[in-house]
């Protein structure tokens, strides 16, 4: 359905915490999401996931690369064409709490983007009532208690939910769920993340997650591929399993070593967290962008710029001069996720 191709995006430097230098947010990514599929896109903050998402439902604008809407290029188009496709794809935004007006009751926040659609359709005020009805119920909302509520009265993950079933409004293809149980309580974010999934299921829904927990991303595209960002640059993608299974490139394995596994249920012989040091925004390496704080860097490391290369299986591809796969690793704490 979507294709990016090249997608690079740079923004000026503002002076302050990133100096004046311009600070590049995409580099040449290329990505597929197929119609009713997910693809994953994880790495710190600051690795350009957002920008990405943004591009995507045209609140951005890529400096150059293709972005292809079932086989049409969306950068030629004149900005009006390219955003009427493009509310085929909506957003759910990461914090439920500003994403939503204070001041308008559930009923509004859903009710008033249902207008617009039934003018579409051509349907009455009774069809825009009862689809708010039915996307509270789709989302696991209990409309009579929600329609009446402000946005202050519900919890965090009533609010994210509600966010879901506003972006649904407007019967998009894609959603672009941009870090969505960042924000809300540990106990509620499987909720959501289910919730994505169903969609995906029962609507055909594809979904682009954007997040930096590898778990979430392995749970929501478990049949879909997964991209690893860093600085912009994809350094590793494939399939889901794949890539946590065998992970080639040590950014890569940074990212698993984080997640915790609890005392005595790692694998025998797995090995210690591989220690990350901080990252200078304001000092970008010549060559490999990792090189800086890679536990594992050579000395040939800083004098080129990998491109991505296939491991050999399945369409697992990084971009590293000396991968060194890990499996231990891996195994130890996919088992977490």
């Amino acid at each position: 359905m979507i294709e990016g191709r090249g997608l690079t995006k740079t923004f000026a430097g503002r002076g302050g915490l990133l100096g004046s230098a311009p600070v590049a947010a995409l580099r040449k990514v290329d990505f597929v999401l197929p119609s009713g599929g997910a693809v994953s896109f994880i790495g710190e903050s600051g690795c350009g996931k957002t920008t990405l998402g943004r591009i995507l439902c045209g609140m951005e604008e890529a400096d150059s690369g293709q972005l292809l809407f079932d086989g049409v290029d969306l950068t030629k188009l004149p900005r009006g064409k390219r955003l009427a496709r493009l509310r085929r794809v909506q957003m759910v935004h990461q914090d439920p709490y500003s994403a939503l007006n204070p001041t308008r009751t559930v009923r509004q926040v859903l009710e008033d983007p249902l207008r617009l659609r039934a003018r579409q359709l051509g349907r009455g005020n009774d069809w825009v009532k009862n689809r708010a009805v039915e996307l509270l119920g789709l989302v696991g909302l209990d409309p009579r208690y929600c329609l009446p509520q402000y946005p202050h009265t519900l919890s965090g993950g009533m609010r994210q939910r509600l966010v879901i079933a506003r972006a649904l409004s407007v019967d998009p293809e894609v959603l672009v769920a941009d870090e969505a149980i960042a924000m809300i309580d540990v106990s509620l974010r499987l909720g959501i993340l289910a919730l994505l999934r169903q969609l995906r299921a029962e609507l055909g829904v594809s979904v682009l997650f954007i997040t930096h927990d590898v778990a979430a991303a392995r749970y929501v595209g478990a049949d879909g591929q997964l991209y690893v960002l860093y600085r912009g640059q994809v350094v590793e993608h494939g399939p889901v399993d794949a890539v946590i299974a065998s992970p080639a490139h040590p950014y890569t394995q940074c990212l698993l070593s984080a997640i915790p596994v609890l005392r005595g249920l790692e694998e025998p012989g797995a090995e210690q967290l591989m220690p990350l040091a901080g990252l200078d925004v304001g000092h970008e390496p010549p060559g490999c962008l990792f090189a800086d704080r890679c536990p594992q860097a050579e000395e040939d490391c800083t004098l080129s710029r990998p491109d991505l290369r296939d491991t050999g299986d399945r369409g697992h591809r990084h971009a590293c001069l000396h991968p060194r796969l890990r499996q231990v690793v891996a195994q130890a704490h996919a088992g977490a996720t």
